[in-house]
């Protein structure tokens, strides 16, 4: 599964006891633990579909933590979940009516039907991760953490597949710049799930 059920943090460090270990050359940077790229409180949580024992209540108020190794939210109740980043397939900064958000899309497939999954092009595995902060202005730095840590962690599929595909590569001229507004911000990508979010099932604020 994509979440992991946990109570408590994953071993991290702050980016200044990066700083400090890294400048004092370690024996194996590897030893070295995952950084803490963003830290939001305040934050409610949904999932769609529900985990067994993690409750709407659970969603409705904690924090977010952005950590280089996963994607850790902890409840004010004291449950909380982790998400491996190779399972994100999606992450996008949501401006719909339901209200500003983060909006993720999970691969919840089990290892061993990765490949099965692929051919078969099944959705029912997909899980869907809003995550909305209450200071709006907290979806940038809280995407640009994701971005990052997804970075880190790429899908080993995605270089396989770049290696068979002789096409893989194309002219950057065939892109279009964006110059819309805020409204259409979510790239048609992002809105392959927008009925979720328009929906305005969920408004913890």
């Amino acid at each position: 599964m994509a979440i992991t059920l946990v109570s408590s943090l994953p071993t991290h460090i702050s980016p200044e006891e990066h700083k400090t270990l890294s400048a004092s050359t370690p024996a194996s940077f590897a030893d070295i633990p995952p950084v803490l790229r963003h830290k939001e409180e305040n934050v409610s949580v949904t999932l769609d579909p529900p985990v067994d024992g993690f409750s709407a209540e659970d969603g409705a108020h904690g924090t977010l933590y952005v950590i280089e190794s996963v994607l850790v939210f902890i409840s004010a109740t004291g449950k909380g979940f982790q998400v491996d980043y190779p399972s994100i397939t999606l992450h996008a900064i949501s401006r719909a009516e339901a209200g500003p958000s983060i909006y993720c899309q999970l691969d919840d497939a089990p290892a061993a039907e990765a490949a099965v999954q692929e051919e078969e092009d099944d959705v029912a595995n997909m899980r869907e991760l809003v995550i909305v902060p209450k200071d709006s202005s907290a979806l940038e730095p809280i995407f640009e953490s994701l971005s990052i840590c997804a970075s880190l962690h790429p899908d080993p599929n995605d270089a396989d597949a770049m290696d068979d595909d002789d096409d893989a590569f194309v002219d950057a001229g065939e892109f279009e710049t964006f110059d819309g507004d805020a409204d259409q911000e979510l790239s048609e990508v992002g809105k392959v799930r927008s009925d979720f979010l328009n929906g305005n099932r969920y408004n913890p604020y």
